[in-house]
């Protein structure tokens, strides 16, 4: 049987309080020095069930913990925390794994993963092919139900200098309209982004999330930052938030605050076979995973053991090969989660909405003004209705789904309206 290893690490220090409650007490330094000098990379479970559709072989896998915290690798230099990856790498080939793949910020570190993949006998890769595959596929269907034009839509990228914004960028701009790449740094956005012009979208750069977002039908998260970076304020209503980074870039106050907008996170997947078991609470309901852990299992199953997706250069033809194996062997993109619940979205449709009458009542003062005097149809009452969608049109909610109210020369369109 083909074997993997996936390496998991705590991305905050309340991480590492649900297994050991005391550093809930201690201070975060002191908590993250005291599990680097004395927790070493280790198994914490097997991983069972994963099963071919195409030819019925199955693989078997372990999650390593490599006891590094984001913060740890993000502030301290590459020198010093690389040993403890490639050690952790070195757990997973001793336990007979065929090749590694590097989870989260362990992927970024240093040269994202060369290094690593140059100090094991084993193949190692970050997984990000498949990430991107899966993000790019879940963020166009998630659009599709929010009534988005994909061809006229403009798409903002934060963090897109990074390895899996670059190519997320490359293929989006021969989709949409206009893509704005969000980076730290004008001249690295700048020289990205002639690398990509010529294609169907124009492309911007832009150091400022404040002015790129509002304007942004959907936006991809891929950014390697410690901080949530989107915040409620700065997305368009009826946008579609596709948050691949981990530590996450939305701030949750956009699900508290933004029901107008959908945010779901890139990149979940549902492996083949009927009882898979990863052994471990990566905070999803059973047998779903990170595509990043899915390339892994997915080039194992194949006997690929190759360093398959390493360095900041993924390539285009990686995307389009590892989706390819995705379908050969039925790796499949799970239904759209949001902060690690269940994102409640429906598939479009339409419904003949009732003849509405017009009445004195004054709506709430957010509504448009050619709605003043809104009366709901028989049955309902304003309690059914919101103001939402890119034009801020009201959206009614009724048990079939939510569906949002067009206008037509100053009153409301009594044509069919689109579920959203």
């Amino acid at each position: 049987m083909n074997r993997f290893a996936f390496i998991i690490h705590p991305i905050e220090v309340a991480d590492i309080a649900r297994k050991y409650p005391i550093a809930a007490r201690l201070p975060d330094r002191l908590v993250e020095w005291v599990t680097r000098r004395y927790i070493k990379p280790k198994i914490v479970s097997t991983i069972r069930g994963i099963r071919s559709q195409h030819d019925g072989s199955e693989v078997e896998g372990f999650f390593i913990a490599c006891p590094l915290t984001t913060r740890v690798m993000l502030e301290e230099p590459a020198e010093q925390t690389l040993p403890v990856i490639i050690e952790s790498a070195r757990v997973a080939q001793e336990a007979g794994a065929q090749i590694v793949g590097l989870g989260a910020m362990t992927s970024v570190v240093g040269d994202a993963g060369i290094t690593v993949d140059r100090s094991v006998d084993i193949a190692v890769t970050t997984g990000n092919s498949y990430t991107v595959a899966t993000a790019l596929e879940g963020a166009r269907r998630a659009s599709g139900l929010m009534g988005i034009d994909l061809g006229g839509a403009t798409v903002a990228i934060l963090g897109a200098t990074g390895s899996i914004g670059r190519v997320c960028a490359e293929i989006m701009a021969d989709e949409v309209a206009r893509v704005v790449l969000c980076v730290r740094d004008q001249a690295k956005g700048e020289a990205l982004a002639e690398t990509v012009r010529g294609r169907r979208a124009t492309v911007e750069v832009s150091t400022n999330l404040a002015t790129a977002l509002p304007s942004s039908d959907i936006v991809i998260c891929v950014s390697a930052s410690t901080d949530a970076l989107v915040q409620p304020a700065h997305l368009k209503a009826g946008a579609v938030v596709c948050d691949v980074a981990r530590p996450r870039d939305v701030s949750v106050a956009v699900a508290r605050e933004r029901d107008d907008v959908l945010v779901i996170e890139g990149g979940v997947v549902q492996p083949p076979g009927e009882a898979v078991d990863f052994g471990f609470n990566f905070g999803f309901p059973p047998g779903l995973s990170y595509a990043c852990m899915a390339e892994t299992s997915l080039l194992a199953l194949d006997g690929r053991f190759e360093s398959f997706s390493l360095g900041r250069e993924l390539e285009r033809a990686k995307v389009e090969e590892i989706t390819a194996l995705a379908a050969k062997h039925g790796f499949k993109l799970a239904g759209f989660r949001s902060f690690e619940t269940e994102a409640e979205v429906r598939p479009a449709g339409t419904l003949e909405l009732p003849p509405v009458e017009l009445a004195s009542e004054a709506l709430p003062k957010d509504w448009p003004s050619w709605l003043q005097g809104f009366q709901p149809p028989a049955g309902m009452s304003l309690a059914d209705f919101r103001v939402a969608g890119p034009d801020h049109m009201p959206q009614v909610r009724m048990p079939g789904g939510s569906f949002t109210l067009g206008q037509q020369n100053g009153r409301e369109d009594e044509s069919p309206a689109t579920v959203t």
